[in-house]
């Protein structure tokens, strides 16, 4: 990401050209600490994601899990975080596939 962040920064002079020399700076500026603090919360990030990917290996190379049980696993999970409330979801499935329980 290092090469890619000196390019981006090595571009950003004229992207307004249009614009006031002054506000264009200012946006120079603020795109230029935009991109710095996305950078730094990026790479705190990458150990993490690095564990992410650690972990589900684990699981495969053990025999643990298959990559479609650790999908299902993940989904049942963010909609869990998510306090989706799975009759709800349930019901909107039948009613937009037209599909239900026909008694």
């Amino acid at each position: 990401m290092n090469n890619d962040y000196a390019i981006f920064t090595d571009n950003v002079v004229g992207i307004h050209a249009e614009e006031n020399d002054e506000e264009v700076s200012t946006k120079e500026q603020k795109m230029l600490e935009y991109v710095r603090s996305l950078k730094a919360l990026e790479d705190a990030m990458e150990p993490f994601k690095e564990q992410k990917r650690e972990l589900r290996a684990e699981f495969r190379e053990r025999g643990w899990l298959n990559t479609d049980e650790i999908r299902a696993a993940v989904k049942a999970y963010r909609l869990y975080k998510g306090k989706l409330n799975i009759d709800e979801v349930y019901e909107n499935f039948h009613i937009i596939t037209g599909t239900g329980d026909e008694e």
